[in-house]
């Protein structure tokens, strides 16, 4: 959820203004993580302090902040080494305000302080700890809790280094996080670690990386008994140091000037360099003297002996608004493109033939399994609903469609003989990945489909597929959703590739995917007619939208979009339950949206569309180009391309995205970051 952000440069001349300039511009990268408050932390001027500037609301007031405070700040002091950290919050603990706002600080003397995302589940025994210590609190966060421990563990065994007493800190902490350390005791040093939240590094030096791989190395448990951190075990002895270890990464020996870059996403340092390390749960990672050493608290038994260092492939214009308004109205309109990308390499529309190297090597096994599980959250789990019924045709097999967080309060029964999806456009989803891991216990074949390499579910599914949507950052997702979908169908389509009875059916689907960029242009060009339509629905308090058969995920999908911009309230509503309660709800003054295209459940939507009208209801229509007989009975027509009928959905949903975006422009609603939402749900 929020959003970290470090800059470390060593041997490499800046300006405290060019410092301030990378940090506030990775926070602006980062803000649909969170944008409650923002903060950042540098050098003070004397060189001898920090100075810590926050402030509430955008990272726009946060810039304006620091511009007030040039003269100060000393802009133009040239710095060879240090250390800057910033953050973009979106709250848990406490009301969004300054005080809240990170970094958190250890003391007044600004001796520790860092930025953090996740929640500390066991922070008010460690508080209650060391409020007997004798140690206030100046803010109602959870985050506090960590600076202080850190400063008592530091008066403790002032002679441990920065990266030990870290170390030692994170082990006392229960819960997800991902944490960025500075110290004035320590100039030119920084420490960061994750448990459960994202969190890479990212190396830019003027020459070529002498390794594409850092060594881990292991430390001893500090936790003297193995459980939770308790008042009782918050003692000197189990704050212990640890034996140092040397090996290390460093640049070149002809290249001693480098800079580190540590942040939640990618996006924030691709405009700085390409080269980054995922770090793992547990790892510690920490610079000093220009040196990278990855450290790891417990060992597993798979771990890997380094982690590796990814190019990853993006670039800078992916992540900028270009001639759009907002990212949500690009993304939306990047849709002909990325339903291409998700199928580029994989569909060969001539041969008839798909090919999933993610997964490849375990059809075989797919095939034999009992069911398929399909496990995720929100726009992700509607995907998985779209495209049920046809993967129980294809595939012949049970489909369980399961939202995450229901799916571990049931402590649902899984076999060995299971297959599991999880799917995530993050990669990040709190409540995803712990169902991915309850599942992976209990010997299930784990399969991952997310938009993001080197997330945590990339990384822990035995295999998966890249959806290649490119970079989302509005929070309400939407080309990730098409993409999605359509990774499912694929799947789909190779798993029935030998089913000979199946083999029409398929060259119908391979012939829609093949049209489907040219159709979804085609639906883009009804944006002025949305546009028109929403000024006569953006007054209203409700909304309902109602489908059935593969038109039904459209028809939750449509009514959570309108939820998370417009703050309206819609629902998405099965057609066939029409009768059975929401027929209650249809008037003269309601506004009713109805999806009716000429597949298999026809005659039954023009039933439901029937009954609407005859309780003086005035449905507005999705429906196929040129079908008079259904637009009859519509007060508004919007008309979408024949597809197949599985595919039908991807081009229905497109005309909900669009006026959820007119509907929230229309109510004055910052559609890229709605609130109380953030992009990536990292806690549960």
């Amino acid at each position: 959820m929020c959003g970290i952000f470090a800059y470390l440069n060593h041997l490499t001349p800046k300006t405290r203004k060019e410092v301030l300039d990378f940090l506030v511009n990775g926070l602006k990268r980062l803000e649909y993580r969170g944008y409650d408050s923002a903060g950042v932390a540098v050098d003070s001027a004397d060189g001898n302090n920090m100075a810590i500037i926050k402030k509430s609301g955008k990272v726009q007031a946060l810039e304006d902040e620091i511009n007030s405070l040039a003269s100060s700040l000393a802009f133009d002091t040239i710095m060879d080494c240090h250390v800057g950290i910033a953050h973009t919050r979106w709250a848990t603990h406490g009301v969004p305000n300054a005080q809240n706002a990170h970094p958190q600080r250890s003391d007044t003397e600004n001796t520790f302080c860092l930025v953090h995302n996740g929640i500390i589940t066991n922070y008010k025994d460690i508080k209650l700890f060391l409020a007997k210590k004798g140690y206030t609190f100046e803010s109602d966060t959870d985050t506090e809790i960590i600076a202080k421990l850190m400063l008592h563990i530091y008066k403790s065994h002032p002679q441990n280094t920065f990266q030990e007493i870290v170390e030692q800190c994170i082990q006392q902490l229960e819960g997800a996080f991902a944490v960025c350390f500075k110290s004035k005791l320590f100039p030119g040093e920084c420490v960061a670690s994750r448990r459960g939240s994202p969190l890479l590094v990212a190396i830019k030096t003027k020459t070529r990386l002498a390794t594409d791989h850092i060594p881990i190395l292991y430390g001893k448990d500090f936790r003297p008994h193995g459980g939770p951190a308790t008042n009782e075990t918050l003692t000197a002895a189990s704050l212990m140091p640890r034996t140092p270890s040397t090996a290390e990464f460093q640049p070149m020996e002809e290249d001693k000037q480098v800079e580190y870059f540590f942040a939640s996403d990618a996006s924030a340092v691709i405009e700085h360099t390409n080269r980054v390390i995922f770090l793992e749960d547990d790892d510690v990672a920490a610079v000093k003297d220009g040196t990278l050493t990855i450290h790891r608290i417990r060992r597993n038994l798979d771990d890997p002996h380094a982690r590796e260092i990814t190019t990853i492939k993006m670039e800078i214009q992916q992540i900028m608004k270009g001639n759009y308004n907002s990212f949500m109205q690009k993304e939306i309109f990047e849709q002909p493109e990325s339903v291409v990308n998700t199928m580029r390499g994989r569909m060969n529309f001539e041969g008839q033939s798909i090919i999933l190297g993610g997964i490849k090597d375990y059809i075989p096994e797919i095939k034999r399994c009992r069911r398929l599980m399909l496990i995720a959250c929100g726009t992700s789990y509607h995907s998985a609903v779209a495209t049920r019924q046809l993967l129980e045709e294809l595939t012949e097999l049970p489909v369980m469609v399961e939202l995450a967080s229901d799916f571990l309060d049931r402590n649902t029964p899984v076999f060995r003989d299971d297959v599991c999806f999880f799917i995530s456009q993050s990669g990040e989803t709190a409540d995803t990945l712990m169902a991915l891991r309850y599942c992976k216990n209990r010997g299930a074949l784990i399969v991952g489909v997310t938009n993001t390499v080197g997330s945590s579910i990339c990384r822990e599914s035995h295999c998966g597929v890249h959806i290649n949507a490119g970079p989302e950052i509005g929070v309400a997702s939407t080309k990730a959703y098409t993409s999605q979908f359509i990774s499912l169908v694929m799947f789909g389509l190779v798993m029935s590739e030998d089913r000979i009875s199946l083999q029409q059916r398929r060259k119908d689907i391979i012939q829609g995917l093949r049209q489907l960029e040219e159709q979804i242009r085609e639906v883009l060009k009804l944006d002025s007619k949305v546009q028109e339509l929403a000024k006569d629905l953006y007054k209203h308090k409700s909304l309902l939208i109602m489908g059935r058969g593969y038109n039904f995920a459209t028809c939750l999908e449509g009514a959570l979009k309108v939820k998370e911009l417009t703050y309206m309230h819609s629902e998405g509503i099965m057609a066939g339950e029409l009768k059975h309660g929401p027929l209650a709800l249809v008037d003269e003054t309601m506004p009713v949206i109805m999806i009716v295209t000429r597949d298999p459940v026809y005659n039954k939507c023009m039933n439901a569309l029937q009954q609407v009208t005859a309780r003086e209801g005035r449905p507005i229509l999705i429906c196929e180009k040129g079908d008079k007989e259904t637009q009859e009975f519509a007060s508004s027509i919007l008309e979408v391309p024949h597809s197949v009928d599985c595919l039908q959905g991807i081009l229905t949903v497109i005309p909900l995205q669009l006026l959820s975006y007119h509907i929230a422009v229309l109510r004055g609603c910052n559609v890229d970051c709605p609130r109380n939402l953030a992009k990536s749900v990292t806690v549960e």
